[in-house]
């Protein structure tokens, strides 16, 4: 069978260690579901070690050159092989009736798109282990006080137990990246904020929006319930509140503000 050659436009870059492979499968805890869905499986490397988990395997892969491939290495995996853009596919209804991992080595240009994919589906997926850009898995694990943190810094620890494993350099790739990669692991929170996911991502959007002024000026366009809820952290920039300060502040947000808050990045 021919060499699968990496597309650009696709923003492929095929995982070649073995061993940042297994480990990353092995960061799997499923200790709350037994399904698992593989983004961009490529040429399988990851794959293989996913097989040897105790779980029903699902992939979704774009490139058709790599289906074929994929199917004559795992054929036990072809009735749960789709060929299909992740973030315009329609998951089948097993995925859809029960909690699933999300796994795999992201596209780095949509792997902040595939954050977001799952955050809209956080309610059945219970965790995600994934290999990202090194900056951006950074900012995803960044605390506030860090000029990596932001706003999906935010959102996804509002929601999730964000942990960074492992770095990766451009070497563990076919083709090498320019830039170094890693893995992080995400696991849902016990209990979810005591706010509307679409209040919570406008106070921190349209805080880190303006992100060197201070949030007195950065926030001056949404109205809160009590003229004190801004107040203890008017004089704070966006980067300096923790996740609860931002939660508290959705909170108070009363719902006549700016009802078109941008889309997430």
């Amino acid at each position: 069978m021919a060499e699968i050659r990496a597309k650009k436009q696709l923003g492929q870059h095929f995982l070649k260690d073995l061993g940042a492979a297994q480990r990353t499968a092995l960061a799997l805890s499923l200790a709350q579901c037994s399904q698992a869905l593989e983004v961009g499986p490529g040429t399988g490397v990851l794959t293989q070690y996913l097989l040897e988990r105790p779980l029903t395997l699902y992939a979704v892969e774009l490139d058709r050159e790599s289906i074929p491939v994929l199917l004559s290495k795992f054929p036990q995996i072809s009735a749960r092989l789709f060929q299909a853009d992740l973030l315009r596919w329609q998951e089948p209804p097993e995925l859809l009736e029960a909690p699933f991992a999300l796994v795999g080595n992201f596209p780095y240009n949509i792997s902040t798109q595939i954050l977001f994919w799952m955050l809209e589906r956080r309610d059945r997926i219970p965790e995600m282990v994934g290999m990202f850009q090194r900056e951006v898995a950074v900012r995803i694990c960044s605390g506030p006080g860090n000029k990596d943190y932001g706003i999906t810094s935010v959102i996804a620890q509002a929601y999730y137990r964000c942990e960074y494993l492992f770095t990766l350099e451009p070497e563990a790739f076919d083709p090498p990246p320019r830039v170094k990669s890693a893995v992080i692991r995400l696991e849902r929170l016990p209990k979810d904020p005591p706010v509307p996911y679409r209040d919570l991502a406008l106070v921190v959007k349209t805080g880190f929006g303006q992100r060197r002024k201070t949030l007195r000026n950065a926030l001056k366009c949404l109205t809160f319930s009590s003229p004190d809820a801004l107040e203890s952290v008017a004089n704070l920039r966006a980067e300096q509140l923790g996740v609860d300060q931002f939660i508290a502040l959705a909170q108070a947000l009363r719902h006549d503000s700016d009802p078109h808050p941008r889309s997430a990045p």
